[in-house]
């Protein structure tokens, strides 16, 4: 089984903390978003990645080469980002059999059973009903609900609620590759961009077959007020507590679970919890934490705070409720 996984995007809307690191290494709920769904593909047993890098590159690279081992890992710079179905095509090198490739978006974390996409002989896209269709590129259904006939790309007007969710399990991989040379050739866009929709939609316009697969869980992590809902409830899910030897060494604090804790933060004179996520080698005395995500190297004291991101190596004192610090900042509140 192999697996591409686009993870060239900037993270506009996560700024500051993607002025200094990708978007799919930050934090959530114990680990980087990129290490939540890499997790998965071991799980499955993909043995060959390819990811798509760009924006701070060397740094996805540098994660998962050192926290991961698969058979192959494949690396396409996507230095001009002109749309998904472009970065998907720029990988083509990789796949010149027909087997099978499962796509997953890097930057939003998913709750499925991924092993049932394998019980399909057609292709699969993951698919769950959205309020706003107008923000996805949208599956329409035969009558039978069986059969996805038609994809449209973020429409104007309305077409269904059913969103492409950023899986895709493709059966045909030759065939996905032809058309996306067809439509970077005739220069087709949508919104300016080439689009792995338009693609798709070439494909089923070919005679490929495309069933829904419903995702249970679909996780977003683009800005910073769904990336600490998203690290709630993976700490719910997960039941994230500290373990026995943590507890005894945060004798003089009060943890409150469900929280994520690296074994080398150290904790003083502090409540932290429900849903805090602390990274490796955090310092946080003589504060209460709740509802927060608390990067590696970060010195925490005296502080009040709740819904708060504090980046890597920042430094934050004083009393607030509410804080978004980036990597390697200083912020001192009287």
């Amino acid at each position: 089984m192999k697996a591409i996984i686009p993870v060239a995007g900037v993270g506009t809307r996560m700024k500051p903390h993607t002025h200094t690191a990708p978007k799919v290494l930050l934090r959530v709920a114990g680990k980087p978003m990129l290490g939540h769904i890499l997790d998965e593909l071991v799980k499955i047993g993909v043995e060959e990645v390819t990811l798509i890098v760009g924006y701070y590159g060397d740094k996805v690279i540098d994660y998962v080469n050192s926290n991961y081992h698969f058979r192959r890992v494949n690396y396409v710079w996507q230095e001009e980002r002109r749309g998904l179905g472009h970065a998907i095509w720029m990988t083509k090198k990789h796949h010149r059999t027909d087997e099978p490739v499962l796509i997953i978006l890097g930057d939003t974390i998913f709750r499925a059973d991924f092993k049932k996409l394998f019980q399909f002989k057609n292709s699969v896209l993951g698919v769950k009903e959205v309020e706003d269709p107008r923000r996805f590129g949208i599956a329409q259904l035969d009558e039978s609900g069986t059969l996805i006939t038609r994809l449209v790309e973020k429409p104007t007007e309305y077409v269904g609620n059913l969103a492409l969710v950023g899986i895709y399990y493709i059966t045909q991989s030759k065939l996905m590759f032809k058309c996306l040379d067809l439509i970077i050739r005739k220069d087709i866009r949508t919104r300016g961009e080439f689009q792995i929709t338009d693609a798709l939609q070439e494909m089923i316009s070919q005679g490929a077959a495309f069933v829904p697969f419903r995702i249970e869980g679909w996780y977003d992590c683009g800005k910073p007020e769904t990336l600490l809902e998203t690290n709630r409830v993976l700490l719910d899910l997960f039941k994230a507590k500290p373990t026995a030897s943590q507890m005894r060494q945060f004798k003089d604090s009060v943890i409150l679970p469900p929280v994520s804790i690296h074994p080398s933060a150290k904790i003083c004179h502090s409540i932290i919890g429900p849903h805090v996520d602390v990274a490796e080698g955090t310092s946080i005395s003589h504060s209460i934490i709740s509802d927060s995500i608390i990067s590696s190297e970060a010195i925490v004291s005296n502080m009040i705070a709740a819904q708060t991101i504090i980046g890597n190596g920042a430094i934050a004192t004083g009393v607030t409720h509410q804080l978004n610090v980036g990597d390697n900042s200083e912020i001192h509140l009287a």
